[in-house]
């Protein structure tokens, strides 16, 4: 999640869907790491810009998969990152 300082939309999230997050299967998944958008990891290969905020950006491989930019709301958010996650390589059985 790539944030900003007084960015009233992260907040909202955090509030929103930050406490239960890491308890449902997509936060198992995808675990959250909050980092300041201007200082994205030079090893992070993103398939665009970071603009707005929040940004969430699946990542495997130290490559971006997908993303979900801003916090459109608890129901929208959770079927964006669904789609997004669809994306992320599973291990083979």
């Amino acid at each position: 999640m790539f944030v900003r300082p007084g960015c009233s939309w992260c907040e909202l999230w955090r509030k929103e869907i930050g406490p239960i997050y890491p308890k449902t299967p997509e936060g198992r998944l995808a675990p959250l790491r909050e980092l300041d958008i201007g200082s994205a990891p030079a090893t992070l290969k993103l398939k665009s810009p970071l603009v707005y905020t929040p940004t969430f950006v699946v990542v495997s491989n130290n490559q971006e998969v997908g993303r979900v930019t801003g916090y459109p709301g608890p129901d929208f958010f959770w079927s964006l990152l669904s789609r997004v996650l669809l994306d992320v390589p599973r291990d083979e059985p």
